[in-house]
Protein backbone atom coordinates (compact mmCIF):
# COMPACT_ATOMS: atom_id res chain seq x y z
CA UNK A 1 0.00 0.00 0.00
CA UNK A 2 1.23 3.13 -0.49
CA UNK A 3 1.10 6.64 1.30
CA UNK A 4 -2.19 8.53 2.22
CA UNK A 5 -2.65 11.33 -0.22
CA UNK A 6 -4.90 12.62 -3.42
CA UNK A 7 -2.82 10.45 -5.96
CA UNK A 8 -5.24 7.84 -7.60
CA UNK A 9 -2.38 5.21 -8.10
CA UNK A 10 1.78 5.76 -7.52
CA UNK A 11 4.84 3.90 -8.38
CA UNK A 12 7.18 3.86 -5.71
CA UNK A 13 11.28 3.42 -6.69
CA UNK A 14 13.95 2.24 -4.10
CA UNK A 15 15.82 4.60 -2.09
CA UNK A 16 17.95 6.73 -3.24
CA UNK A 17 21.46 7.75 -2.13
CA UNK A 18 24.27 10.13 -2.77
CA UNK A 19 26.45 7.69 -3.96
CA UNK A 20 24.10 6.12 -6.73
CA UNK A 21 25.01 7.54 -9.75
CA UNK A 22 26.85 5.76 -12.40
CA UNK A 23 29.28 3.64 -12.36
CA UNK A 24 30.82 1.72 -15.12
CA UNK A 25 30.53 -1.40 -13.85
CA UNK A 26 26.67 -1.25 -13.23
CA UNK A 27 25.22 -2.58 -16.34
CA UNK A 28 21.68 -2.30 -14.94
CA UNK A 29 22.29 1.33 -14.49
CA UNK A 30 23.68 1.55 -18.51
CA UNK A 31 20.40 -0.44 -19.36
CA UNK A 32 18.11 2.56 -18.05
CA UNK A 33 20.28 5.25 -19.69
CA UNK A 34 19.25 3.83 -23.26
CA UNK A 35 15.71 3.62 -22.47
CA UNK A 36 13.04 4.79 -25.07
CA UNK A 37 11.66 7.66 -23.52
CA UNK A 38 9.11 8.20 -26.27
CA UNK A 39 7.65 5.04 -26.33
CA UNK A 40 4.45 5.14 -23.60
CA UNK A 41 2.68 7.84 -25.40
CA UNK A 42 3.85 7.36 -28.84
CA UNK A 43 1.41 8.32 -31.46
CA UNK A 44 -0.71 10.64 -28.84
CA UNK A 45 0.65 13.99 -28.06
CA UNK A 46 -0.80 17.06 -28.32
CA UNK A 47 2.43 19.41 -28.32
CA UNK A 48 0.99 22.37 -27.71
CA UNK A 49 -0.30 21.13 -24.54
CA UNK A 50 2.99 19.30 -23.86
CA UNK A 51 4.82 22.40 -24.32
CA UNK A 52 2.17 24.54 -22.24
CA UNK A 53 3.81 26.56 -19.18
CA UNK A 54 2.95 25.90 -15.67
CA UNK A 55 1.05 28.66 -13.86
CA UNK A 56 1.34 27.47 -10.32
CA UNK A 57 5.30 26.24 -9.38
CA UNK A 58 7.14 25.10 -6.80
CA UNK A 59 9.87 27.01 -3.89
CA UNK A 60 13.19 26.19 -2.91
CA UNK A 61 13.97 22.37 -3.33
CA UNK A 62 11.12 21.79 -5.14
CA UNK A 63 12.10 24.08 -8.29
CA UNK A 64 15.61 21.91 -8.09
CA UNK A 65 14.23 18.51 -8.60
CA UNK A 66 11.81 20.54 -11.29
CA UNK A 67 14.50 21.83 -13.43
CA UNK A 68 15.75 18.32 -13.72
CA UNK A 69 12.38 16.10 -13.98
CA UNK A 70 10.67 18.40 -16.05
CA UNK A 71 12.59 18.39 -19.63
CA UNK A 72 12.78 14.18 -19.24
CA UNK A 73 9.05 14.17 -18.57
CA UNK A 74 8.34 16.38 -21.69
CA UNK A 75 11.06 14.46 -23.61
CA UNK A 76 8.89 10.91 -22.92
CA UNK A 77 5.42 12.78 -23.80
CA UNK A 78 4.46 13.82 -20.17
CA UNK A 79 3.91 17.19 -18.19
CA UNK A 80 5.30 17.89 -14.47
CA UNK A 81 2.26 18.61 -12.43
CA UNK A 82 3.79 19.18 -9.00
CA UNK A 83 6.44 18.16 -7.16
CA UNK A 84 6.49 17.75 -3.17
CA UNK A 85 9.80 17.16 -1.31
CA UNK A 86 8.34 15.92 2.52
CA UNK A 87 9.89 14.42 5.41
CA UNK A 88 8.20 11.11 5.04
CA UNK A 89 9.95 8.09 6.09
CA UNK A 90 13.03 10.10 6.18
CA UNK A 91 12.76 11.98 3.06
CA UNK A 92 10.03 11.31 -0.07
CA UNK A 93 9.99 12.97 -3.04
CA UNK A 94 6.90 12.71 -5.12
CA UNK A 95 6.64 13.82 -8.78
CA UNK A 96 3.07 14.23 -10.11
CA UNK A 97 2.38 13.57 -14.04
CA UNK A 98 0.17 13.20 -16.59
CA UNK A 99 0.04 12.77 -20.39
CA UNK A 100 -1.39 16.04 -22.06
CA UNK A 101 -5.00 14.41 -22.41
CA UNK A 102 -5.01 14.58 -18.35
CA UNK A 103 -5.08 10.72 -18.31
CA UNK A 104 -2.30 8.56 -16.40
CA UNK A 105 -1.96 4.77 -16.17
CA UNK A 106 0.15 2.56 -13.85
CA UNK A 107 1.72 1.83 -16.99
CA UNK A 108 3.32 5.57 -17.39
CA UNK A 109 4.59 5.61 -13.96
CA UNK A 110 6.88 2.85 -14.21
CA UNK A 111 8.24 4.00 -17.39
CA UNK A 112 8.98 7.46 -16.09
CA UNK A 113 10.50 5.97 -12.42
CA UNK A 114 12.79 3.90 -14.61
CA UNK A 115 13.61 6.69 -16.89
CA UNK A 116 13.65 9.26 -14.28
CA UNK A 117 15.88 7.72 -11.66
CA UNK A 118 18.94 7.26 -13.02
CA UNK A 119 18.95 11.32 -14.04
CA UNK A 120 18.72 12.50 -10.85
CA UNK A 121 21.01 9.75 -9.73
CA UNK A 122 23.40 11.74 -11.61
CA UNK A 123 22.05 15.34 -11.34
CA UNK A 124 21.79 14.79 -7.19
CA UNK A 125 19.70 17.66 -6.30
CA UNK A 126 18.61 16.20 -2.95
CA UNK A 127 21.40 16.34 -0.58
CA UNK A 128 20.00 13.30 1.22
CA UNK A 129 18.99 9.83 0.60
CA UNK A 130 15.61 9.48 -0.55
CA UNK A 131 12.52 7.47 -1.77
CA UNK A 132 10.97 8.48 -5.50
CA UNK A 133 7.47 8.48 -5.90
CA UNK A 134 6.11 8.91 -9.08
CA UNK A 135 2.07 9.57 -9.19
CA UNK A 136 -0.87 10.22 -10.90
CA UNK A 137 -2.15 13.82 -10.14
CA UNK A 138 -5.26 11.81 -8.66
CA UNK A 139 -8.97 12.64 -8.71
CA UNK A 140 -8.95 15.86 -6.53
CA UNK A 141 -5.94 16.98 -8.91
CA UNK A 142 -4.28 20.33 -8.54
CA UNK A 143 -4.70 22.95 -11.08
CA UNK A 144 -1.90 24.18 -12.55
CA UNK A 145 -1.87 25.19 -15.99
CA UNK A 146 -4.51 27.10 -18.28
CA UNK A 147 -5.62 24.31 -19.90
CA UNK A 148 -6.49 22.57 -16.77
CA UNK A 149 -9.03 25.25 -15.90
CA UNK A 150 -10.19 25.32 -19.16
CA UNK A 151 -10.76 21.47 -18.95
CA UNK A 152 -12.19 21.31 -15.80
CA UNK A 153 -15.02 24.08 -16.01
CA UNK A 154 -18.29 23.08 -14.44
CA UNK A 155 -16.95 21.21 -11.82
CA UNK A 156 -15.99 22.60 -8.02
CA UNK A 157 -12.95 23.95 -6.95
CA UNK A 158 -11.02 25.12 -3.84
CA UNK A 159 -8.76 28.06 -4.94
CA UNK A 160 -6.52 29.76 -2.85
CA UNK A 161 -4.60 33.19 -3.79
CA UNK A 162 -1.16 34.19 -3.25
CA UNK A 163 -2.29 37.76 -3.55
CA UNK A 164 -5.41 38.60 -1.54
CA UNK A 165 -8.85 39.24 -3.84
CA UNK A 166 -10.83 41.82 -2.28
CA UNK A 167 -9.17 41.12 1.15
CA UNK A 168 -9.63 37.35 0.92
CA UNK A 169 -7.19 34.40 -0.16
CA UNK A 170 -9.62 30.90 0.31
CA UNK A 171 -12.23 30.56 -2.28
CA UNK A 172 -14.26 27.67 -3.32
CA UNK A 173 -17.14 27.23 -6.00
CA UNK A 174 -17.89 26.03 -9.20
CA UNK A 175 -15.05 26.90 -11.84
CA UNK A 176 -16.27 29.09 -14.84
CA UNK A 177 -14.85 30.24 -18.06
CA UNK A 178 -11.21 32.04 -18.78
CA UNK A 179 -10.80 35.37 -19.99
CA UNK A 180 -7.70 37.21 -20.71
CA UNK A 181 -5.29 35.58 -18.17
CA UNK A 182 -8.32 35.57 -15.04
CA UNK A 183 -10.75 32.71 -14.53
CA UNK A 184 -14.39 33.04 -13.61
CA UNK A 185 -15.67 31.55 -9.84
CA UNK A 186 -19.10 31.06 -9.06
CA UNK A 187 -18.79 30.88 -5.06
CA UNK A 188 -20.74 28.35 -2.77
CA UNK A 189 -18.89 30.03 0.41
CA UNK A 190 -20.65 33.78 0.01
CA UNK A 191 -21.59 35.49 3.26
CA UNK A 192 -23.67 38.79 3.60
CA UNK A 193 -23.03 41.63 1.08
CA UNK A 194 -20.55 39.38 -1.13
CA UNK A 195 -20.63 38.71 -4.80
CA UNK A 196 -21.02 35.46 -5.96
CA UNK A 197 -19.16 35.55 -9.15
CA UNK A 198 -15.50 36.63 -8.80
CA UNK A 199 -12.64 37.08 -11.15
CA UNK A 200 -9.73 35.57 -10.20
CA UNK A 201 -6.01 36.46 -11.80
CA UNK A 202 -4.14 33.10 -12.72
CA UNK A 203 -0.86 33.89 -12.08
CA UNK A 204 -1.95 35.13 -8.68
CA UNK A 205 -3.04 32.05 -7.92
CA UNK A 206 -1.11 29.86 -4.52
CA UNK A 207 -3.10 26.51 -5.00
CA UNK A 208 -5.85 25.66 -6.58
CA UNK A 209 -7.34 21.95 -6.39
CA UNK A 210 -11.13 19.99 -7.87
CA UNK A 211 -12.74 18.88 -4.86
CA UNK A 212 -14.05 15.22 -4.81
CA UNK A 213 -17.99 14.55 -6.43
CA UNK A 214 -19.92 12.03 -8.04
CA UNK A 215 -19.79 13.75 -11.21
CA UNK A 216 -15.76 14.46 -11.42
CA UNK A 217 -15.42 10.57 -10.56
CA UNK A 218 -17.59 9.51 -13.76
CA UNK A 219 -15.73 11.65 -15.40
CA UNK A 220 -12.25 10.85 -13.61
CA UNK A 221 -13.27 7.07 -14.76
CA UNK A 222 -14.31 7.72 -18.47
CA UNK A 223 -10.59 9.40 -19.06
CA UNK A 224 -9.04 6.32 -17.97
CA UNK A 225 -10.99 3.63 -19.80
CA UNK A 226 -10.31 6.08 -23.12
CA UNK A 227 -6.58 6.50 -22.28
CA UNK A 228 -5.97 2.56 -21.36
CA UNK A 229 -7.75 1.35 -24.42
CA UNK A 230 -5.71 3.72 -26.36
CA UNK A 231 -2.38 2.81 -25.44
CA UNK A 232 -3.34 -0.97 -25.84
CA UNK A 233 -3.93 -0.25 -29.48
CA UNK A 234 -0.89 1.68 -29.66
CA UNK A 235 0.99 -1.19 -28.60
CA UNK A 236 -1.04 -3.75 -31.01
CA UNK A 237 -2.63 -5.52 -27.85
CA UNK A 238 -5.99 -4.27 -29.45
CA UNK A 239 -7.61 -4.21 -32.66
CA UNK A 240 -7.74 -0.60 -33.50
CA UNK A 241 -11.15 0.46 -33.88
CA UNK A 242 -13.20 0.46 -37.39
CA UNK A 243 -13.20 3.64 -39.28
CA UNK A 244 -16.69 5.13 -38.91
CA UNK A 245 -16.47 4.61 -34.94
CA UNK A 246 -16.43 8.01 -33.44
CA UNK A 247 -13.50 8.85 -31.53
CA UNK A 248 -14.86 10.62 -27.72
CA UNK A 249 -12.28 13.43 -27.12
CA UNK A 250 -10.87 12.82 -23.52
CA UNK A 251 -9.95 16.50 -23.75
CA UNK A 252 -13.72 18.08 -23.59
CA UNK A 253 -15.24 19.02 -20.09
CA UNK A 254 -17.60 16.58 -19.16
CA UNK A 255 -19.21 18.87 -16.41
CA UNK A 256 -22.84 17.40 -15.44
CA UNK A 257 -25.62 18.89 -18.02
CA UNK A 258 -29.23 19.78 -17.03
CA UNK A 259 -31.68 17.07 -16.76
CA UNK A 260 -34.38 17.28 -19.23
CA UNK A 261 -38.23 17.57 -17.60
CA UNK A 262 -40.34 14.67 -18.98
CA UNK A 263 -44.02 15.41 -20.79
CA UNK A 264 -46.43 13.84 -18.42
CA UNK A 265 -48.52 11.48 -19.65
CA UNK A 266 -52.05 11.89 -20.57
CA UNK A 267 -54.89 10.56 -18.27
CA UNK A 268 -56.61 7.40 -19.65
CA UNK A 269 -60.19 7.99 -20.94
CA UNK A 270 -61.78 4.54 -21.00
CA UNK A 271 -61.29 3.32 -17.29
CA UNK A 272 -63.63 1.48 -15.44
CA UNK A 273 -64.95 5.07 -14.11
CA UNK A 274 -65.45 6.43 -17.73
CA UNK A 275 -67.40 3.41 -18.55
CA UNK A 276 -70.28 3.61 -15.20
CA UNK A 277 -70.02 7.38 -15.68
CA UNK A 278 -71.50 6.92 -19.42
CA UNK A 279 -74.07 3.90 -18.13
CA UNK A 280 -75.45 6.37 -15.89
CA UNK A 281 -75.92 9.10 -18.50
CA UNK A 282 -77.69 6.54 -20.33
CA UNK A 283 -79.70 5.36 -17.94
CA UNK A 284 -80.67 9.12 -16.61
CA UNK A 285 -81.51 9.68 -20.45
CA UNK A 286 -78.52 12.09 -21.11
CA UNK A 287 -77.20 9.96 -23.62
CA UNK A 288 -79.11 8.50 -27.01
CA UNK A 289 -78.49 4.78 -26.48
CA UNK A 290 -79.22 4.33 -30.67
CA UNK A 291 -76.42 6.17 -30.73
CA UNK A 292 -73.96 4.94 -28.94
CA UNK A 293 -71.04 6.25 -26.82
Amino acid sequence: MGPTGPALFYYLNGPHTRDAGFRAGNPSKKRLLTFDMTDPTVGSVDLDLLAEPRLVTEPGLGARVSAVAGPVLQGMGYRLVRIKVSGEQGCTVQIMAERPDGSMLIEDCEAISKALSPVLDVADPIDRAYRLEISSPGIDRPLVRRSDFERYAGHLVKIEMAVAHQGRKRFRGLLGGIEGDAVHLHRDDIRDGEDAEVVLVMEDIADARLVLTDELIAESMRRGKIAEREMKQNLGLKPPPPPHAKKSDPTKSNAPKPKLKLQKKPAPKNTKEHRLAAAERRRTGQIDPTEGD
